[in-house]
C-alpha cells in the first residue's frame, strides 16, 4: 500500500486488531494440529511396520536355525545311504559262505566276495571325498607318519620304501596318516 492509501484507512481499533490476531492464531493452531496429527499417524504406521518387519526378522531366525540343526543332524545321510549295500554285501558273503561245501570254492568264493565288497566300500568312499592316501606319492609329514627310517640304495633318500598301515584324507584333511618306512 501506498502512504496516501494508509493516511486515508480508517484507524483501527485495538479490539479488531485483537479478533483479527485470534483469527491468525486459532487458523495457526488448526494448521499445527492437523500437521501434528498426519505427523502421529505416520508415527503410527511406521511402528507398526517396524514391528512387523522386527517380526518377520525373528521368524526367518528361528526358521534359518532349525535348518542349520537339521542339515548338521542329518548331513551323514547320504553316506550313510551309500553304505547299506555294502553291508548287504558282507552280510550275503556271510551267508553264501555257510552254503559251501568244498573248503577251496569257499576260499576262492569269500576272496572274490571280499574284493567285490572292498572295491564297493572304496568306490562310496570316494564318492563323498575320502581317498586313501597313494603309495607313491613322495613323503609329506602332513599326510605320512615315518615311523622308521632305512638305508636304501634303490630308493632316493626321503622317499617312502614301505606303507604299514594306509592313510586316509577327507578331500585335502587328512584323517589318518600313513604309517610308512622311509629310506634315508
Amino acid at each position: 500500500m501506498s502512504k496516501e492509501e494508509l493516511e486515508n484507512e480508517p484507524p483501527i481499533n485495538e479490539e479488531e486488531n485483537l479478533e483479527i490476531l485470534s483469527e491468525e492464531a486459532e487458523a495457526d493452531t488448526v494448521a499445527v494440529d492437523n500437521e501434528l496429527d498426519l505427523l502421529q499417524e505416520e508415527l503410527v504406521a511406521l511402528k507398526d511396520k517396524y514391528a512387523r518387519v522386527h517380526a518377520d526378522f525373528d521368524n526367518i531366525k528361528k526358521r534359518l536355525e532349525r535348518e542349520k540343526y537339521t542339515a548338521v543332524e542329518y548331513s551323514n545321510e547320504k553316506f550313510a545311504k551309500d553304505m547299506i549295500p555294502v553291508m548287504d554285501s558282507l552280510q550275503m558273503a556271510l551267508s553264501s559262505a555257510a552254503n559251501v561245501a568244498d573248503p577251496q570254492e569257499h576260499y576262492e568264493k569269500l576272496k572274490e566276495g571280499i574284493e567285490l565288497t572292498l572295491k564297493q566300500l572304496t568306490s562310496s568312499l570316494e564318492k563323498h571325498g575320502v581317498a586313501m592316501v597313494s603309495h607313491d606319492e613322495p613323503f609329506d609329514p602332513n599326510i605320512h607318519n615315518a615311523i622308521q627310517s632305512v638305508e636304501s640304495e634303490t630308493v632316493e633318500s626321503g622317499q617312502i620304501v614301505q606303507t604299514f598301515q594306509t592313510g586316509y584324507k577327507y578331500k585335502e584333511r587328512p584323517l589318518r596318516e600313513a604309517m610308512v618306512v622311509v629310506a634315508k
